[in-house]
């Protein structure tokens, strides 16, 4: 049962590079999008439910994560063509990310992305991004994203920062 869930995280993977060939917005585009985003949302739930969760599991769900965000970025910037400022945002986004993968190795001697609500809500808006724009070509979705993944990387490099110890199950800077 174990490798079920991890299974399907590394089906996301395989089938996250193959957008990377496929005509953006493109009705095969959108199918196989919709099938990362739901096997995102099966692969936890079935190694919850089976009691297979483990750190592989988690840290593959984060590298297919990012693997799907680079791939997005890769083959939709050309059709989305964002304005300077969006880019910007988006550099310090990951900036921030990054500083605070960086505190997590350097206090805990560990790769770990918190599952925050702030982080799910973010990945949400993330995953809900292409199909808004596919119907609503406008900086407004992009806009949408950038706020609640600013919020999310802030909050979650403020929780790194200020614990004494790794609290992967946190789910808001405002819990114990």
């Amino acid at each position: 049962m174990k490798s079920i869930a991890n299974g399907l995280t590394i089906m996301r993977m395989l089938l996250a590079f193959t957008l990377a060939f496929i005509k953006p917005f493109s009705t095969a585009f959108l199918i196989i999008y919709l099938i990362c985003g739901l096997s995102d949302v099966f692969d936890g739930y079935i190694a919850r439910k089976t009691g297979t969760a483990s750190k592989l599991g988690d840290n593959l769900d984060s590298v297919s994560d990012l693997i799907m965000y680079v791939v997005l970025i890769i083959v939709l910037y050309p059709v989305i063509n964002p304005t300077i400022q969006i880019i910007v945002w988006i550099v310090v986004i990951i900036l921030i990310r990054a500083v605070s993968v960086i505190v997590v190795f350097l206090k805990y001697k560990t790769f770990e992305i918190l599952h925050t609500y702030g982080n799910k809500m973010s990945g949400f808006m993330l995953f809900m991004f292409p199909l808004l724009f596919a119907f609503v070509r406008s900086n407004v979705p992009i806009y949408i994203v950038c706020v609640t993944a600013s919020i999310s990387a802030i909050e979650e490099l403020l929780i790194h920062l200020s614990s004494d110890k790794l609290q992967i199950s946190k789910k808001t800077i405002f819990s114990k």
